[in-house]
């Protein structure tokens, strides 16, 4: 059967009255957000359920974000599912880890293309299961010619290796004489990196109180704001993301420059 996009993130998409309501203003809303996504283990653990609980109800609490950046009418929504060093946790979990990975890509698909969103995966995706791998670029080519948020996973990802490969590449065209090293500038570099072409975060969220970026979108996230909530992500919801949402407008982004009331 056929998967045709309806466009949910256009048709239904806030309007400005409803997002009074809230108490949100759409010109002062973030334009991509990154979610590091933290606590499912100790949420678990806490409620005297198997980690792998943890991450089951978490699925939920990204099915609940993504379609709420939708309808807030976002550019784009990252998600920090799995990093290059959770390989080493315990077998059982990390197996059970790649179903729900598989599980999701594959369940979701018609929801992604009900909600008119474009799907990528940034990461060593090559290094994942054929199945999954499979299954990640079957949603990525249906939902490409859609035209609502994009929804980025971040799986198998670490942004220091992804630096290092960038310059690696770079190197690689500088010894080819294809580019002169005085002229690598930072667009370069960032057409270099798994994002290129995306824009980057405006608003950092963590879960569980956690204070580190944890290798994510290094580059990328020079800028962005980082907004922390002790909630752990299972209990992460509508409400929690329109906190986040609050707290970014009222701050005064200056980039290193001086405020204008200043």
């Amino acid at each position: 059967m056929r998967l045709e996009a309806v466009g949910l993130s256009r048709g239904l998409e806030y309007t400005d009255a409803e997002l009074a309501q809230r108490s949100l203003d759409r010109s002062r809303l973030p334009r991509h957000i990154a979610i590091i996504m933290d606590g499912n283990g100790r949420w678990a653990q806490q409620k005297g359920l198997p980690r792998i609980e943890g991450h089951r109800r978490g699925v939920k609490s990204v099915r609940c974000v993504v379609e709420e950046c939708s309808r807030l009418g976002l550019e784009q929504l990252t998600l920090y599912c799995f990093s290059n060093e959770n390989w080493k946790r315990p077998r059982r979990e990390l197996i059970l880890l790649m179903a729900l990975l598989k599980q999701y890509v594959i369940e979701e698909r018609r929801e992604i293309m009900r909600q008119g969103l474009k799907f990528r995966v940034i990461g060593k995706v090559e290094e994942l299961d054929p199945i999954i791998q499979k299954e990640i670029r079957k949603t990525e080519e249906v939902s490409a010619g859609n035209n609502g948020m994009t929804l980025c996973l971040a799986v198998n990802y670490g942004a220091r290796q992804e630096i290092t490969e960038a310059v690696r590449r770079i190197a690689v065209l500088a010894a080819e004489g294809k580019i002169d090293p005085a002229e690598i500038t930072e667009e370069t570099v960032e057409s270099s990196l798994m994002t290129a072409g995306m824009s980057d975060p405006d608003l950092v969220i963590r879960t569980a109180s956690e204070l580190r970026v944890s290798n994510f979108l290094l580059w990328q996230i020079s800028y962005a704001e980082l907004w922390v909530t002790d909630r752990h992500w299972p209990d992460f919801r509508e409400p929690d993301l329109h906190t986040a949402c609050r707290d970014f407008a009222a701050r005064d982004r200056r980039f290193g420059g001086l405020s204008e009331t200043k």
